[in-house]
């Protein structure tokens, strides 16, 4: 399952429980059509707490999604986690995808406020690291 909304800095994403390439493909469709919309620059807040690891052809799609941000003005993103093996996963997908630079990930396990850290990232660019 997903969501895909436009907001105030960029977008919201939201995965959560098992994506297939199929569902993934339709998240990346809805997000080109969002895209379109944007300003030259944006920035991407991904909560994926509830969302399992990725098999490899969703994987794909999903670091074509990311390659697609980035193309369309993507400043920085933050990716929400709970989960040690999906953060691991969508690090390497980060480096892959060459957005690694620009992304930072907070694990909502050990940061209560992570929905503000991720915002005070995408509008101020303070660092949720520091």
């Amino acid at each position: 399952m997903f969501s895909v909304d436009q907001t105030s800095y960029g977008v919201k994403i939201m995965f959560s429980g098992a994506m297939n390439k199929e569902e993934m493909s339709v998240w990346l469709e809805e997000s080109k059509r969002i895209t379109s919309k944007l300003p030259s620059k944006f920035g991407v807040f991904v909560d994926m707490r509830n969302l399992k690891p990725l098999e490899a052809e969703a994987q794909k799609v999903l670091e074509e999604g990311q390659k697609h941000y980035k193309i369309k003005g993507m400043e920085r993103s933050v990716v929400i986690v709970n989960n040690p093996i999906v953060k691991m996963q969508f690090t390497r997908l980060a480096k892959q995808s060459g957005i690694y630079e620009w992304e930072r990930y907070i694990d909502a396990s050990q940061h209560g406020d992570w929905e503000k850290r991720g915002e005070a990232w995408l509008t101020s660019s303070i660092d949720p690291d520091h």
